[in-house]
């Protein structure tokens, strides 16, 4: 059951976390997070535990968090997700346009009886002078308002924005809006960073390509695509790239490139945040989160006891499941870049990509451990939340109620082997050991469950077994959690 899973998400954070929880029980919140969203205070084992602990108070920011979520795409808020050295890295969708604010501000109006405590606020946002201003620029001010004092309040300063449009356009509608193209410019105190990335549609070509990256270069050219790289030199100068080639590079060097950039980003300021995200927020966003947390976690940085089979777990289901990833979709349309995620780790191997510069470690093996999979036990579930991309048809979402509470499933299992025998601390194994160990024990999982180049065509056919069970059956046995 999806219990399980939050249940077990919990535990594993709880072993190098203090954390406090945002209560999303029946998805009141926003119908695809997770129904228990874990905020990181300070990690257990601070020595310093005094100069990282959290100054946010877990009621205040669950109010911020529910007034500021009319403001991005689908209600899916700035969330804090990792906790790196005191600093918060967030992951949200777009800000929302006109269309998708004025439809979702109605609904709830009309369904909280004529009151809706979203605009209730004892410190409002300084109004201009309202003679000049329309009712767009008000609610925009006030909506908006709100997500630039939840942003503030986790002290993120830097948003990175995936989005190869300034505005997502369906049949002739800004459907969506980002903070690089706010005309008010409300996010001006921001440090806006535009790092333009294919979409999961992209991704079909990946998999046509017999799932090789190398070589695969996105067309630039298509009319849609008007967001152009925008990096502060700052960051351009200490990272040896020409970012003036990066629409010559392929899938493998502008992913490296692009992770780079991001752990760049949070080891040059001691004490702000980073943002990160697309559109929707479930395909990019969490591609460049596991890629981070991936990254962290073999420095030993970040989740330090545990182990590859743990980690995994913890990222394929907080990161992409409880977040709203759609598997069963975007693998009926061949769009795999959940497994090109979880492949590409061969990629990020090098010590280019630590953030422990200084600290160069020694080469060793991987101990004699057991990295054993069996199978995924049957379940059965229902599909949570839209099937409807932005990307692929426009959809305005006005009700989000329920989400993964609305789940049940008959039972859960990933990784259904021995428990691994041997410590994983960064003192006996290497970086690319600790990559290489999780992108293994993924393939096994992967190829016994959901295959490459299923024949299906399509997810109400042979597909809809074993995708659904990966999809919604990721767990690991009671003894190794």
């Amino acid at each position: 059951q999806v219990e399980v899973i939050e249940k077990r998400c919990l535990d594993l954070f709880g072993r190098d976390y203090k954390f406090s929880i945002i209560h999303n029980a029946n998805g009141e919140v926003c119908g695809h997070y997770p129904r228990q969203i874990v905020y990181l205070e300070y990690q257990c084992t601070d020595v310093d535990r005094d100069g990282f602990e959290s100054s946010v108070q877990i009621s205040k920011l669950q109010d911020l968090v529910n007034r500021s979520k009319l403001a991005r795409c689908r209600g899916r808020f700035v969330c804090p997700v990792i906790l790196y050295n005191g600093k918060h890295i967030c992951r949200s969708s777009t800000l929302a346009g006109w269309g998708e604010l004025y439809g979702r501000t109605g609904y709830n109006y009309i369904f909280s009886g004529g009151t809706d405590d979203t605009w209730t606020d004892s410190e409002d946002v300084p109004q201009e002078d309202t003679s000049v201003r329309n009712g767009d620029s008000q609610l925009f001010d006030k909506v908006r308002g709100h997500d630039i004092k939840l942003l503030r309040y986790l002290s993120v300063r830097y948003i990175c924005d995936l989005m190869v449009e300034n505005k997502k356009v369906k049949f002739g509608l800004n459907v969506t809006s980002s903070e690089k193209v706010d005309k008010a410019q409300r996010y001006a105190d921001f440090t806006l960073l535009s790092v333009p990335y294919p979409g999961c549609e992209f991704f079909k070509e990946y998999k046509e390509r017999d799932y090789t990256a190398e070589g695969l270069v996105f067309n630039w050219k298509q009319d849609y695509v008007d967001a152009p790289l925008t990096i502060p030199d700052c960051f351009t100068q200490n990272l040896h790239i020409d970012w003036t080639r990066y629409q010559s590079w392929d899938l493998v060097e502008q992913t490296q490139n692009y992770l780079k950039l991001l752990l760049h980003i949070i080891n040059s300021d001691d004490d702000s945040g980073l943002l990160v995200h697309c559109i929707s927020g479930w395909d990019r966003t969490p591609l460049f989160v596991s890629l981070l947390r991936l990254s962290l976690w073999a420095d030993g940085v970040v989740h330090a006891s545990l182990e590859p089979a743990q980690v995994l777990y913890l990222t394929i289901a907080y990161d992409w499941f409880l977040f709203g990833h759609m598997l069963p979709d975007r693998l009926s349309k061949g769009e795999e870049i959940f497994f090109f995620c979880f492949n590409f780790l061969k990629h990020i191997v090098s010590e280019k990509f630590s953030a422990v510069k200084k600290q160069r470690r020694k080469n060793s093996t991987v101990r004699d451990g057991h990295l054993i999979e069996e199978d995924f036990c049957q379940i059965k579930s229902k599909d949570r939340g839209s099937v409807t991309s932005l990307s692929s048809e426009f959809s305005l979402i006005t009700g989000e109620v329920g989400g993964a509470s609305s789940l049940t499933n008959d039972s859960v299992d990933l990784f259904c082997g021995q428990p691994l025998t041997s410590s994983w601390s960064v003192a006996h194994i290497n970086r690319q050991a600790r990559l290489e160990a999780v992108r293994e024990v993924f393939l096994a999982a992967y190829s016994t469950t959901v295959g490459l180049k299923s024949s299906a065509p399509s997810p109400s056919g042979a597909i809809s077994g074993l995708l659904e069970q990966f999809a919604r059956g990721v767990g690991l046995r009671a003894t190794s959690t």
